[in-house]
């Protein structure tokens, strides 16, 4: 691939205008400090990737109740406001365009990030892992609170309110994270959702939840400036339902009126398979969502370049080689090599630039 490459051709996103097809993908980095506030080395980190045609940040999580991941950034406090201002202000210097995701870790947490409290989720299903990395060290997995009706429309609120922070952060717009076992996946997927309310049952009852999240943001934001993204074929955090095909068209279906600017689709199995069936395509997306599609895990040069030339993808987001390659946009623009990928123990070590910004461009 070099300059002519599909992937360095400019794309609409709503009233954005892309500079290329390549995106960062999100990816949890932990280091943000105890205090979950963003700081200047993770502008940084962002402000070297500026060169990608968007920036979606690490999962950040809504409120006290969404945590559950070591030193990950919140965006629910004033100082968190200010902190991630460090990274928009540094972002939009370099010319990049960067939206922040949101985030609520539900079940996937542990009683220690909230003073003893259980984590919640849509019901009292415990995560069938090995262990949890928590504040007191490793720890089992605990079961579950189910979240009341009630509570259900509180988290929305939240979700609104940190869409809200967000905008005076500075971001371009917002990515709501529906992925990866976290809460509004498993609000999702009969697996882990068997509630008897307005939010459980059928395949369109159990998208409730994400559709009045889209709605809360969507108050807040232009519905261009906000995407979702969703993990059809993951496993990871004991994920995976008989239904989950009729499951994700369902979330496609619902979610196209809304004229929101992408689905982001964890559609490789990079990051682990259910293996329930044949795994979903983007292409059965683009049957029911006729906004843009953003691919991701897994992909590697070639495949990515394949997906934007059929139009299978308008976009691909690349995680772990974005790591060591921080100008991976100029190495698939002059044809030159990658580096190696960073060693798995660098990437949520909270020890500052190592395995975080201390990666080369390769003019250096």
């Amino acid at each position: 691939m070099a300059a002519n490459s599909s992937l360095l051709t400019p794309l609409t996103l709503g009233d954005l205008t892309l500079k290329n097809r390549i995106a960062l993908a999100p990816m949890t980095r932990a280091r943000a400090g105890k205090e979950r506030l963003p700081n200047a080395i993770m502008a940084e980190y962002y402000t070297q990737r500026s060169s990608a045609g968007l920036l979606l940040t690490e999962a950040t999580t809504i409120s006290p109740q969404g945590n559950g991941w070591n030193e990950s950034p919140g965006i629910y406090t004033d100082a968190m406001i200010a902190g991630w201002k460090l990274t928009t202000n540094s972002v939009h210097a370099a010319g990049g365009t960067i939206f922040l995701q949101l985030w609520h870790c539900g079940r996937a947490s542990h009683s220690s990030f909230h003073d003893g409290a259980p984590a919640v989720a849509p019901s009292a299903i415990k995560l069938n892992g090995e262990y949890v990395h928590t504040p007191i060290g490793k720890q089992p997995y605990e079961t579950p609170r189910a979240l009341e009706t009630a509570e259900v429309g509180e988290v929305v609120k939240d979700y609104g309110r940190a869409a809200a922070a967000a905008k005076s952060a500075g971001f371009d717009g917002v990515e709501i994270h529906g992925a990866n076992g976290y809460l509004i996946d498993t609000f999702l997927q009969s697996k882990t959702n068997q509630r008897t309310d307005q939010y459980g049952g059928s395949a369109t009852n159990r998208c409730r939840f994400l559709v009045e999240i889209v709605e809360a943001v969507t108050t807040e934001w232009p519905a261009n400036r906000v995407g979702v993204r969703i993990s059809p074929n993951g496993a990871f955090n004991d994920m995976g339902s008989p239904d989950y095909r009729e499951q994700f068209l369902t979330v496609a279906k619902l979610l196209e009126p809304y004229g929101i600017a992408y689905l982001h689709v964890m559609d490789g199995l990079g990051f682990g398979f259910h293996g329930l069936g044949e795994a979903m395509t983007l292409s059965e997306f683009r049957e029911e969502f006729t906004s843009k599609l953003i691919g991701n895990c897994g992909y590697d040069l070639a495949t990515a370049e394949k997906a934007v030339a059929d139009g299978a993808a308008d976009m691909i987001a690349f995680g772990r080689p974005f790591i060591s390659n921080p100008d991976l946009v100029a190495r698939i623009a002059n044809d030159w090599p990658w580096a190696e990928p960073a060693p798995i123990s660098a990437w949520y070590s909270p020890i500052g630039a190592e395995g975080y910004t201390d990666f080369p461009a390769i003019r250096q």
